[in-house]
């Protein structure tokens, strides 16, 4: 039996990019042959995907899923090179399978997780995905959400580039179609406002201090006095918050009503409590 040493894995490693445990079990299956280790790991799909790691993603497209009970659903952003590979059948069923995966493993560790259908691993259904289809891919963002009682509502836009979840939970059971609507319409509304989340006490500290020195350098060009500029301030601060701010925002379907009034109002329809206070938004 041929000896494989360290030297020989990295040499292998640096010309196709692979693994090194991948890189030995290919020295080892061919005998410590260089060459004919590459063409091992070409047909197993791994050189071939990886040589394609540097090339830029730029498209892709957005899933949504959720479990058979209702009680989870997931959520992923995957790129891709080009709008025809995003718009593939192939691309689209691998994407669907991560969405499901998602939302009954979770998100952690996405890439080591056994596959819930099929065999092997998400990073080895990546991988044959790449070498299939011949371009770059990468997994760029996932969640899994879940709820006690209540419904998601996920709209994924025509062109698939665009996506969102929602949860509404509520604090009994409640399987009545019109909280279901209601899910999916505020995901609908989501995907069609700027959107940083859903209750002003959830904007960040960071993004606030942004605003805020922006709002200050052109109050402060006005020339008005200290105590009315930080009136100006206040105000603009307030006014940019309801306009990122889910709850606070004119309903898409009827800008008559926020979407806060929305809620409360099926609520009432319904007998139930509705929390909404997350929601996710993958876009390219």
């Amino acid at each position: 039996m041929t000896t494989i040493t360290a030297s020989a894995v990295k040499n292998l490693r640096e010309i196709t990019g692979v693994a090194m445990m991948d890189c030995k079990k290919a020295l080892v299956e061919t005998n410590g042959d260089v060459e004919a280790a590459q063409d091992y790991l070409r047909k197993n799909g791994q050189a071939k995907a990886l040589k394609k790691a540097s090339r830029e993603t730029h498209e892709g497209a957005v899933c949504f899923s959720t479990s058979s009970d209702g009680k989870s659903a997931g959520l992923v952003k995957v790129a891709c090179e080009t709008d025809f590979v995003a718009r593939n059948e192939k691309f689209q069923t691998f994407i669907k399978q991560l969405a499901n995966q998602v939302c009954e493993q979770g998100a952690n560790d996405l890439l080591a997780q056994q596959l819930v259908v099929g065999e092997g691993n998400v990073e080895g259904l990546l991988t044959g995905t790449i070498s299939e289809l011949g371009e770059n891919m990468q997994i760029l963002n996932s969640r899994k959400m879940e709820i006690s009682h209540g419904a998601f509502g996920g709209y994924i836009h025509s062109n698939g580039k665009i996506g969102v979840a929602v949860p509404l939970e509520t604090d009994q059971p409640c399987d009545d179609e019109r909280l279901e609507t209601l899910a999916r319409d505020i995901a609908m509304h989501i995907a069609a406002f700027p959107s940083e989340a859903v209750k002003a006490d959830q904007v960040s500290t960071e993004v606030l201090e942004k605003e805020k020195e922006i709002f200050t350098a052109q109050a402060r060009e006005s020339g008005k006095p200290e105590n009315i500029i930080e009136k100006m301030i206040d105000g603009r601060l307030n006014k940019f918050l309801k306009e990122i701010c889910v709850e606070s925002q004119p309903f898409v379907k009827d800008p008559q009503v926020s979407v806060r009034q929305l809620v409360e109002k099926t609520a009432k329809e319904l007998g139930v409590k509705i929390n909404f206070s997350t929601f996710e938004k993958y876009q390219f």
